[in-house]
């Protein structure tokens, strides 16, 4: 019956293709396909019992709880305009140096990343923030479009992000039933930790790339990001640069480093991060109790999604399963040519090409269940296959005509700022991606390196 599991995952993507609430799809299709296989007898009733075990068990899980927590501190964080402080002093510190501007956006963005995860609201923020003051003082708009999508995605990979905790969580499972599979019955573990080590060093790299890049269109296109001429109100001082760097950079290394140095699980080290958020947003004088009840309203509106989210993916996959779905799913991977190689490959390409119409929560909650087992079967390593999704769907929320991050950014953009000057901008930080896509697959040390030295593994 693996080609009806085949026709539930097609009828998903038509559904949502459609317009209809995700969580809703994913849960709803796979019941209705259970529906009728019992009545046709072609499905296990007896299945269904385990919707309430797995229920129960998104409920009790410790490390998921962490995802509320880092919402909230993300949240928090913009809503005490951090970022907006961060560009004003990047921009003073820099502007004045030929594509400096877009280095201090490539940097917020960075820094923003790591604060909140959260690609959309990372990419809108960038846009009403830096684009105007970009396009004012002379720059392209390809490069201008180009830079804040391009540093918005970062949340995708560097740590702490919400995305890495759910991907950790997924990939923990797929990981012990890859081993069980294998006929090791005392499987090791990954974890949260594991992913937010080996991410460390590719997203840095990512950085680096993007900063090289406009430093050297700067020094070959001088006319697309010209220089910026300073006015005495705008030369910044030691100390207010330290105030605007210094408390998110704390934040931010307090957490990471409690969960790297093994101080703390994710879970209390997102705690941390939430008051450290709320301490900073009442020093700023950022917090009164309208924006508190702004804050508390949007961390239960993104923190239901999720959670609904991956109760309709726990239904989809149980059904999918039930059809016999990962059984045709393995049996297509390892008839590919190539072997492991050409199954990565495959894999690689069919979730970036879900990308376009799939956001990362439905993708890793949905997919990498099914093709994680397989491809962790075959022996690869399971932070390294971490980083690599993300990466490639960072790259496909980057890439025209149907990248996530273009569409966000189009919704904030000036009239002026046409769509295919976004499209246009995008390229060559898309070349990047694919750049340290291809490093990160020949070099794979850069992933795995961190993660040994720090837990041994």
């Amino acid at each position: 019956m693996e080609w009806v599991a085949l026709l539930l995952f097609l009828s998903v993507i038509a559904v949502l293709l459609a317009g209809f609430p995700v969580a809703f799809t994913l849960g709803g299709t796979a019941l209705i396909f259970a529906a009728f296989g019992v009545l046709t007898g072609a499905f296990n009733e007896a299945l269904l019992s385990g919707l309430p075990n797995r229920v129960f068990g998104i409920m009790t899980n410790e490390t998921l709880v962490a995802v509320p927590l880092f919402v909230f501190m993300g949240v928090t964080l913009e809503r005490a305009r951090i970022a907006e402080e961060l560009l004003d002093t990047l921009s003073s510190l820099f502007g004045a140096l030929r594509g400096g501007l877009g280095v201090s956006v490539t940097l917020v963005g960075m820094l923003l990343a790591a604060s909140t995860g959260i690609v959309g609201a990372t990419v809108v923020t960038m846009g009403l923030l830096s684009l105007p003051t970009m396009l004012r003082r002379g720059y392209s708009a390809e490069i201008a479009t180009g830079t804040i999508c391009a540093s918005g995605t970062l949340g995708q990979i560097i740590p702490p992000s919400i995305i890495l905790v759910m991907l950790g969580d997924v990939m923990t499972s797929a990981y012990q039933q890859a081993q069980i599979a294998m006929g090791i019955y005392a499987p090791k573990t990954v974890s949260v930790g594991d992913l937010f080590a080996g991410a460390l060093i590719p997203g840095l790299l990512l950085v680096v790339l993007y900063i090289s890049y406009l430093i050297i269109t700067a020094l070959f296109k001088p006319s697309l990001m010209p220089a910026h001429q300073r006015g005495a109100d705008e030369r910044v001082g030691f100390l207010r640069i330290m105030r605007a760097l210094l408390p998110p950079l704390i934040l931010i290394f307090a957490v990471l480093g409690s969960i790297l140095m093994g101080l703390a699980t994710p879970t209390e080290a997102a705690g941390v991060g939430g008051m450290g958020a709320l301490l900073l947003a009442i020093s700023r004088r950022q917090l009164n109790l309208e924006r508190l009840q702004e804050i508390m309203q949007s961390t239960l509106r993104i923190s239901s999604m999720v959670f609904l989210i991956l109760i309709g993916a726990s239904i989809f996959s149980l059904v999918f399963r039930g059809y016999g779905g990962d059984d045709g799913v393995r049996a297509i991977l390892e008839a590919l040519p190539g072997g492991v190689i050409g199954a990565v490959i495959v894999v690689m390409l069919v979730m970036f090409l879900l990308g376009f119409v799939l956001d990362f929560i439905e993708i890793t909650f949905v997919v990498v269940p099914i093709v994680g087992p397989v491809l962790l079967a075959m022996g690869l390593d399971p932070v390294w296959l971490g980083i690599m999704i993300a990466i490639n769907l960072q790259t496909s929320f980057l890439t025209p005509p149907f990248g996530f991050a273009l569409f966000y950014l189009r919704g904030v953009a000036p009239k002026e700022v046409t769509t295919p000057q976004i499209y246009r901008g995008v390229i060559p930080f898309v070349a990047i991606q694919v750049f340290a896509l291809l490093l990160l697959a020949v070099f794979p040390e850069l992933v795995t390196w961190l993660p040994g030295k720090i837990y041994g593994s």
